[in-house]
């Protein structure tokens, strides 16, 4: 036992400690860059499934936009058969543009997060969990607001039965995706761009805030334990 806790053990401890910390900080961005590929990697191979999925659940909805193409779809297998034969098989990927812009939605949730928590820290000593859970909100409802739009254009791009005027196309490619936006706004204004914001942010809201709440207990109970001190109080 004397052996274990003898001067030398420490030294290798603490000089394998600083080794760890100093390949995690150098190859830090390779992690980050990783992150954001899993996330990119996610999109493309889930998209399909989300394009069916949308169609699938709006089937028999009735639309008062003409421009909607009703869909007849018997289940998930010939929906996949008709979407192909129809639309062409990159028609699976409808949305993956937006989706692949939504994946920065965390990254502004965490942003504003930080950013109100430090202006807070500044005026007083600790945070209670009532404010953890009120910037928590608030951060993601700015990240939910500003991200919107491009929820709104996947949705439709997902959906995919959409004439396009004036060609009167059927819509199939990302690269309308601006030419969507514009028909959105002219035909409803700009608050056309965020028709269903308020179920969606009740539905988002709430749950991040309740995440950042148990994020920050569990930080500072990990702290505890580890006998060290929090760079944050709560």
């Amino acid at each position: 036992m004397a052996s274990v806790l003898s001067y030398e053990s420490l030294v290798h401890a603490v000089a394998g400690a600083v080794g760890s910390v100093t390949a995690m900080t150098v190859f830090f961005p390779l992690d980050t860059a990783r992150l954001r590929l899993q996330g990119v990697v996610n999109v493309l191979l889930t998209t399909p499934l989300w394009v069916v999925n949308t169609r699938l659940k709006l089937q028999g909805a009735k639309f008062r936009n003409e421009d909607i193409v009703p869909t007849n779809y018997k289940g998930i297998i010939d929906a996949f058969h008709q979407i192909i034969r129809d639309e062409g098989i990159l028609a699976l990927w409808n949305g993956t543009f937006p989706s692949l812009l939504l994946v920065f939605n965390p990254a502004i949730q965490f942003m504003f997060y930080e950013g109100l928590k430090r202006q807070l820290l500044k005026k007083r000593m600790k945070l209670s969990s009532l404010d953890v859970f009120i910037i928590g909100a608030v951060a993601k409802a700015i990240a939910t607001t500003v991200t919107y739009p491009m929820q709104t254009v996947q949705s439709i791009l997902r959906f995919g039965r959409h004439r396009l005027n004036p060609e009167n196309r059927t819509l199939g490619s990302l690269r309308n995706i601006l030419y969507l936006l514009h028909q959105r706004v002219r035909r409803f204004g700009i608050m056309g761009l965020y028709k269903g914001l308020e179920a969606k942010l009740l539905q988002t809201v709430l749950t991040a805030a309740l995440m950042f709440l148990v994020y920050e207990k569990l930080t500072a109970a990990t702290f505890t334990v580890m006998g060290l001190k929090s760079a944050h109080k709560h």
